[in-house]
């Protein structure tokens, strides 16, 4: 429409009067709790080349909130191991950002690095995580991968590596970091798209209500005589 207006076939744009729905706002899926998070972690069997390298991804997952794509193609110069930052290359909309990967990750990360990741190497790669043959993960190899975790966890919440992304933002947020924040971790182009996390925050709101509210508590409805 716009195209033949342009050109002159039309005199008006019949497709500006036309109100285009707006973007659909979903809550995030199922999160994990803080005692869910560290099962998941224990669970991992740490005698192997592939568990330190489990343990790694998991640990970077719930560190940063990264996506399955962006971490998949971590190279080994993209983490900074002095500062403790993590560079995500060509993220979401083809975006370059900065995210800290947490001293516990961080350490995990160095250890997958030095002690697990030579045994998985069968060819130069600077890929830092290596599937059993050498090669990068397919992403619905690493969801299998998180999922299986999750189950031999005892969790049967719904989903994995996205799960694991939406509970880094939603514990975050329940601890106290703004919004702003947690846009620039997740890598969200705008602000609408991080503030579906304040509703998964109810109970932190419950919380604050009945301390703060004056009717909250103390007064009981009367009694029937």
């Amino acid at each position: 429409m716009a195209w033949l207006t342009e050109q002159g076939w039309l005199a008006v744009d019949p497709g500006k009067s036309i109100e285009l729905p707006k973007e659909e706002q979903r809550l995030p899926s199922a999160h994990l709790t803080i005692d869910e998070v560290e099962t998941l972690l224990s669970s991992v069997d740490l005698s192997t080349a592939a568990g330190l390298r489990d343990r790694s991804i998991l640990e970077l997952f719930y560190a940063t909130g990264m996506r399955r794509a962006e971490l998949i193609a971590l190279r080994l110069d993209d983490i900074n191991h002095e500062s403790g930052l993590a560079m995500i290359r060509q993220g979401k909309g083809r975006k370059d950002r900065v995210v800290p990967t947490g001293q516990r990750a961080l350490e995990w990360l160095n250890k997958y690095i030095h002690d697990g990741r030579p045994n998985l190497l069968d060819d130069d790669t600077q890929t830092i995580f290596l599937t059993s043959r050498g090669n990068a993960f397919h992403p619905v190899t690493l969801s299998q991968l998180v999922k299986t975790y999750l189950t031999a966890a005892g969790i049967s919440k719904p989903g994995s590596c996205h799960m694991l992304r939406h509970t880094t933002a939603t514990l975050m947020l329940e601890g106290g970091a703004d919004l702003r924040s947690i846009q620039s971790l997740l890598g969200h182009a705008s602000l609408n798209t991080t503030q579906i996390y304040t509703h998964v925050s109810i109970k932190r709101l419950q919380e604050v209500h009945d301390r703060t509210h004056p009717g909250a508590k103390d007064r009981k409805p009367p009694e029937n005589e």
